[in-house]
């Protein structure tokens, strides 16, 4: 007589001895003829909780259902029938299968021996909301009371001997239904309760509520399985049977529903220890003999402000230049003088480079299968890098960072500024367009850092060359019916199974805003103050801006007079030609229709803020970058005043109509010109090599007469406010 191995324990809630089979008795069975990222996260959860499984069918041709709703896995059940042969002679040990491409372990061998204990039936599978792939059955199930009806044949749990007469009967063929094998067995009572020598054999049930509660076909709605943080540990938790469930299952539209808890199950992120498979299978750079190749994809495909800041952010990524290649598709006109530009910086920098015009007439979908097929055809190019003009990168480690995490697909979380608009989306519509998940702003807003495997990425992410040469050889992946480019991309890969993660680990950089973006101007980034806040001031502000809160470097070069930097070299360039591009100059005349009863005391040689339409950008930058420094207070006129030697080459001795007044140099003395300057008459007082970006501050009427220095040589540009309170 042969010795069963048993445990047992008091089941405090029943009131019973409960009796089940020991941790080695417990024997996990999976099919994967190939390593799928499904695969790969099934293993981790079931090592990371110390099961033993048995891996069948590796290397062989897969002969079951290739698209989804098709019928098909007969080969599944072919494989578990030579399998369980060799295991005969254990009639105590229980039996799992499960489709590891769906499923995640959420508990240990224990928790699940012990459930399925507390079932008391000899084989438990997975139930199901949905009857597929024969409708017509649905009569001859037998009538639940609660729970789903129908069987799933993704999951199931018995004893050996049990589940041993179920796949013996197998005699079909690879290409026919698994599914539909099981259902008829379950249907039939003389098989579902079939006796043999006085006792149960089979005695076939379904269960959905504690050992597979499987992730419904239909959909799991948040209300019916939800996320449980424990202590230091995450779980599902499921609200119709409040039980939590052993393992989790989801194929069919419901994979994203399992990608979401995976990122949490088993030891993915909690609050208390963070990120638990960060550092998983890391890649590090500095030990390879040689960096990786790498080709960047930049996709310019409507006009973007700061275009040239995303090239140059490009340029200087902490990245061995000559492992680098790019591809630039540019479908706009007006961006081609910043092409023009990025290519005399990187043409000696960069060994190859491959641009596409807007002359090509290529559209977007296009461009990106001709971008990403440049490195598929390249055996040694290791990864693509791609990036839409619109992300400005601001950690020059970024390649390096997603090179080292080491997956498939991976993106960097970037984000629109103060709004909650990023390059991921977290949940999909049963359609396929965006919902926000429940943790999506956490990650935004950075409350939970981790790698986080997401339905869709764009504008950014790095995929690895090996995969576009193998699960990716599709040369047309961006195209596909009425889907946009992005959408496409994202649509394909999660049908081929492979992951697409996002990692917000780091700060990576920002998303522009494209809305609303005028074209119509000669420096047209100028009026980005209110859309792009953050790149307007790093690209126009003076560096040292800062400075003047933090290290009192006002300078006071003439009684009540302030001096500190405000505009960077850009900010006055950009001022000045963009005033010249207008080129209505006043000519100085006392008569003046642009002001209030038009007549000028003081008339300047100008050109009004008003004129070219950057009023309300100038009184905006007013309050944001000068009224700190001072007392709030409100510009009344804002002009540009231009002094040459045969227009207007000083200004006579006068009090501004202002409370006080800013004046900020656009050039640089003894560079574009010679002479000028400011003398204040009162204190005797001049200032004659005003420096360029930085602003005078005075008070205007009563105290403070003074008069603009002739100058000599050149042209002198100046930006005056007169501000009030």
């Amino acid at each position: 007589m042969k010795q069963i191995n048993l445990v047992y324990c008091y089941d405090l809630r029943n009131k019973c001895l409960l009796f089940f089979p020991s941790l080695d008795k417990l024997l996990i069975l999976t099919i994967a003829t190939k390593e799928t990222d499904g695969f790969h996260r099934f293993m981790q959860s079931a090592n990371h909780f110390n099961y033993t499984v048995k891996v069948l069918g590796k290397g062989e041709k897969w002969k079951g259902r290739g698209q989804p709703n098709s019928i098909g896995g007969g080969q599944k059940v072919r494989l578990l029938k030579s399998a369980l042969e060799t295991y005969a002679d254990q009639e105590d040990l229980v039996v799992m299968y499960v489709d590891c491409y769906d499923v995640i372990f959420a508990g240990g061998p224990e928790e699940l021996l012990k459930k399925f204990q507390q079932i008391n039936h000899k084989v438990v599978f997975a139930a199901d909301g949905l009857i597929w792939p024969d409708k017509r059955l649905s009569d001859k199930y037998p009538i639940v009371r609660s729970g789903k009806r129908f069987l799933n044949a993704g999951g199931f749990i018995g004893y050996y001997p049990n589940v041993n007469d179920i796949i013996q009967q197998w005699d079909l063929q690879d290409s026919d239904d698994d599914q539909l094998f099981y259902t008829k067995i379950y249907i039939d009572p003389l098989k579902r309760l079939k006796k043999k020598r006085n006792a149960i054999c089979l005695h076939v049930t379904l269960h959905d509520a504690s050992s597979f509660p499987r992730v419904s076909y239909m959909g799991i709605c948040s209300n019916e399985v939800l996320l449980k943080f424990e202590d230091r540990r995450a779980r599902a938790r499921n609200s119709i049977y409040d039980t939590l469930p052993v393992t989790l299952h989801g194929n069919g539209p419901t994979k994203l529903n399992l990608n979401y808890f995976g990122n949490y199950i088993p030891n993915g992120w909690t609050r208390e220890t963070g990120c638990g498979v960060c550092d998983s299978d890391l890649l590090e750079i500095a030990t390879l003999p040689e960096g990786p190749t790498v080709t960047i994809g930049i996709f310019i495909e409507q006009p973007t402000p700061f275009l040239s800041k995303c090239l140059d952010r490009v340029l200087n990524l902490e990245y061995t230049k000559e492992k680098l290649s790019i591809f630039i598709h540019n479908n706009e006109v007006h961006h081609e003088k910043d092409i023009k530009n990025f290519w005399e910086k990187a043409k000696n920098i960069i060994k190859t480079i491959k641009i596409v015009g807007p002359e090509e007439n290529l559209n977007q979908a296009n461009a990106r299968n001709m971008g990403m097929d440049i490195c598929r055809q390249n055996k040694e190019c290791d990864y693509y890098f791609s990036i839409d003009a619109d992300v400005i990168l601001t950690n020059p480690n970024t390649l390096k960072l997603l090179i080292e995490q080491n997956r498939k697909i991976i993106a960097p979380l970037v984000t629109r500024h103060g709004k909650l608009w990023s390059n991921f989306w977290g949940s999909l519509t049963a359609d396929g367009y965006y919902a926000r998940s429940e943790d999506y702003i956490d990650i935004i807003q950075g409350n939970r850092i981790g790698v986080w495997n997401v339905p869709y990425v764009a504008n950014i992410y790095l995929i690895k060359g090996q995969i576009l040469r193998s699960e990716m050889n599709e040369r047309n992946y961006f195209a596909r019916e009425k889907l946009d480019s992005d959408m496409a991309m994202c649509r394909n890969a999660r049908e081929m199974g492979i992951f697409m993660y996002l990692t917000n680990r780091h700060e990576f950089g920002r998303l522009v805003s494209t809305a609303n973006y005028n074209t119509s101007h000669y420096n047209n980034d100028l009026w980005q103050i209110f859309e792009n806040p953050v790149d307007w001031k790093e690209t126009y502000i003076n560096p040292n801006y800062s400075k003047i809160f933090t290290e009192n470097i006002v300078e006071q070069p003439c009684p009540d007079v302030f001096w500190f930097p405000i505009f960077s070299e850009t900010a006055c360039n950009e001022l000045v030609e963009e005033m010249e591009h207008f080129g209505q100059w006043s000519g100085g005349k006392h008569h003046d229709s642009r002001i209030s009863g038009g007549y000028e005391n003081v008339p300047t040689d100008d050109i009004h803020m008003k004129q070219i339409g950057l009023e309300n950008v100038w009184l905006h930058f007013i309050r944001e970058f000068i009224a700190p420094v001072t007392l709030k207070g409100h510009a009344l006129l804002n002009f540009v005043v231009k002094y040459t030697t045969d227009r207007q080459r000083s200004l006579r001795p006068h009090h501004d109509s202002s409370t006080f007044t800013i004046n900020i140099a656009l050039n640089k003395p003894g560079e574009d010109f010679q002479g000028g300057g400011c003398k204040f008459l009162r204190y005797n007082c001049s200032i004659e090599s005003p420096r360029k970006g930085w602003s005078f501050m005075h008070p205007g009427r009563l105290t403070h007469l003074h008069e603009g220095l002739p100058i000599l040589k050149g042209t002198r540009y100046i930006a005056v406010s007169f501000i009030d309170p």
